[in-house]
């Protein structure tokens, strides 16, 4: 079983964090932290829809880019891009050259728009909040889905959105602190969700 490990600075984290400073730097300032705003929740959602079939680091390294590339995530400005934007996009080696990807962010900044009449992005993502369950105390014990996030993945295709599975779902959840699953020992736990 894997649990916390301690850090060359002392501190008890999850073990996916330990190794690779930028993931550090992630799991110690924003990974399971609540977010505001609609840019902020289209960005997490995008990330995670590349993030599929990559490792996290590489995402994480190309955030940068990704948030150049895709105007800040502000969903009218994406939502308005074409045929010219995405040639753009497929051309920009600091990001996921992946057309099923691109199209996704696309897709979503659009239908993004589309539920702002019905109060955003942010508010039907919070809507589906699981109860607290218990602590995982091990990597074991860390489920990739719940019953929330199948819901969430359905209700979101529902709305439009594409690339927003049930496990990209939780991964979303635990990463916009939905979802508490920083480790029992780890110093994160219990400063995540609000």
């Amino acid at each position: 079983m894997t649990g916390p490990v301690v850090g060359d600075d002392g501190l008890l984290r999850c073990p996916w964090a330990a190794g690779h400073p930028v993931n550090r730097d992630y799991h110690d300032t924003e990974w399971g932290v609540p977010i505001a705003g609609e840019a902020a929740h289209l960005e997490r959602l995008t990330l995670e829809a590349f993030q599929s079939g990559l490792s996290w680091l590489t995402i994480l390294n190309k955030r940068p880019a990704f948030r150049a590339a895709f105007a800040g995530f502000d969903a009218e400005v994406v939502a308005a891009y074409d045929d010219a934007d995405r040639a753009r996009l497929m051309a920009d080696a600091g990001i996921v050259r992946n057309r099923l990807k691109v199209d996704a962010a696309i897709t979503n900044a659009r239908a993004t728009v589309g539920l702002r009449a019905e109060g955003g992005l942010a508010a039907f993502i919070e809507g589906f909040r699981p109860e607290v369950g218990p602590a995982p105390a091990t990597t074991e014990e860390m489920v990739t889905t719940s019953p929330e996030s199948i819901a969430l993945s359905k209700a979101l295709k529902k709305k439009g959105f594409v690339f927003v599975g049930p496990t990209t779902m939780y991964a979303l959840m635990e990463a916009i602190g939905i979802v508490d699953d920083h480790l029992v020992g780890c110093h994160r736990r219990g400063c995540a969700t609000a």
